[in-house]
């Protein structure tokens, strides 16, 4: 891929990563939160149902981590900020 010089082949290679790449957030297991802190947390963070909190909660418990949302970077972003709040531990992946 050529490097891009002017300031617009820049500005749009770097629009084109953040809508065309699909991209996830991994939360992280940690010792620190409670299962209801966590829960809640996924439920603002991706604005899901219970029992998906709940199941992303568990997988994150048994495995040490999960991928608790996919999508436009933006929005991954968001959902990072928002479960960071409180510092639970995430990656953004592309």
């Amino acid at each position: 891929m050529p490097v891009p010089t002017h300031p617009l082949e820049i500005e749009q290679h770097e629009e084109d990563v953040q809508t065309h790449e699909p991209a996830k957030v991994i939360l992280f297991n940690d010792e620190v939160h409670t299962f209801e802190e966590v829960i809640t947390q996924i439920i603002k963070a991706i604005r899901c149902d219970l029992e998906k909190a709940e199941a992303l909660t568990w997988e994150v418990h048994n495995t040490g981590r999960a991928i608790v949302y996919a999508g436009e970077m933006l929005r991954c972003v968001e959902v990072s900020a928002i479960l960071e709040e409180i510092h639970l531990m995430t990656q953004i992946e592309v």
